[in-house]
């Protein structure tokens, strides 16, 4: 938590398909769940299951979905139902789509950025969506240049401390993210949000323990981050 703005770090735990993943997430209130709402990945589902797992998660939890180059039909349509409350981009959509996105669904839009190099962080700040989120790539587990990130954010903002990305994004952290590395993620950074999904999972599928051992990490995160503040 940075103490100056009272704000603390979010968790997201990303690609829930069972019951059994909402219950578990129940368990450990993250701020934020998502749905892989866009077909042929591991972790796909459709609105329908999206819609079942909504209805089992706690109302605090908000819901995002998560679409690669899918039609603003059909993110409309997904949108209709009710059962997400925020829309994660990680395909090519550009600023006019983002923008057309949110207008009609009025809906906060989170684009996603594979981040390879300083152009690319360059990009995700001028985006248009008011969240954004830097990856490694689509569900990989694997972290991007670390260094690369510090170095941008000394240099755009003189210090890291308010939870926002230059550009005034609030922004997520995502890839290779573990209870063994978040909180000091979480010190070094200070993102609005940190994401996990592959990496609280067992053969495959959400594991509770996992799950609830990545939340613990990240909520002494912030509480070392605070006392650094």
């Amino acid at each position: 938590m940075n103490t100056e703005t009272g704000k603390r770090t979010m968790v997201k735990i990303c690609g829930l398909r069972r019951p059994q993943d909402a219950e578990a997430a129940n368990r450990i209130l993250p701020d934020l769940a998502g749905f892989i709402l866009s077909p042929g990945y591991g972790r796909s589902i459709e609105p329908a299951q999206a819609m079942t797992l909504r209805r089992i998660l706690s109302p605090e939890i908000r819901t995002v979905g998560v679409f690669v180059d899918a039609s603003i039909a059909e993110i409309v349509k997904a949108a209709e139902t009710g059962c997400i409350n925020m829309i994660q981009l990680h395909g090519k959509e550009d600023d006019g789509c983002i923008r057309e996105i949110a207008a009609m669904t009025g809906l906060p839009v989170i684009k996603a950025f594979r981040i390879g190099s300083r152009q690319d962080l360059e990009t995700a700040a001028s985006s248009a969506a008011k969240w954004i989120l830097l990856d490694s790539g689509t569900g990989t587990g694997k972290c991007f240049d670390w260094d690369l990130l510090e170095s941008f954010l000394y240099e755009q903002c003189g210090e890291i401390r308010d939870n926002l990305f230059p550009g005034g994004h609030r922004w997520l952290l995502a890839g290779g993210l573990s209870a063994e590395n978040v909180a000091s993620a979480i010190g070094r950074f200070c993102p609005t949000g940190v994401d996990v999904s592959s990496k609280v999972e067992t053969d495959g599928f959400k594991d509770p323990e996992k799950m609830a051992a990545f939340a613990a990490a990240a909520r002494a995160g912030m509480i070392m981050h605070s006392e650094i503040q």
